[in-house]
């Protein structure tokens, strides 16, 4: 059971690419566009929202909220926009790595944290 989930993570991975052209092709619908920038800045981002040295928790973005979010963000896009995007690239290619793809999930830490420590001063 375990082989076959890891099984279907890296071909959910394999989809951020087509996912990624998708975001920057005319014809992707507005929020098709919103979920894929999300996905791909979820999914690029060096800083991740459960960090994995968590145990269980840690694993569950790359179980649960990736295959989620590329699914959602592949049923938005028209099936032939996202055809002739796999045709035209080459489906083995990574996407790199920016520190800037961290800041929306570093935002969301530093409120988190600012919030905590509200609740903490007030009581």
């Amino acid at each position: 059971m375990f082989h076959k989930l890891k099984a279907k993570v890296k071909k959910f991975r394999r989809e951020i690419v087509p996912v990624y052209y998708a975001l920057h092709d005319k014809r992707t619908p507005m929020l098709a566009k919103l979920l894929a920038g999300l996905t791909v800045i979820y999914l690029l981002s060096p800083v991740d929202l459960i960090p994995d040295f968590i145990p269980v928790l840690g694993l569950l973005d790359d179980l649960i909220i990736v295959p989620l979010l590329i699914s959602a963000t592949l049923k938005l896009i028209p099936p032939p926009v996202i055809e002739e995007i796999r045709a035209k690239i080459d489906m083995k290619q990574k996407l790199p790595q920016r520190w800037y793809y961290a800041l929306p999930v570093v935002a969301l830490y530093a409120y988190l944290l600012f919030l905590v420590a509200r609740y903490f001063f007030r009581h």
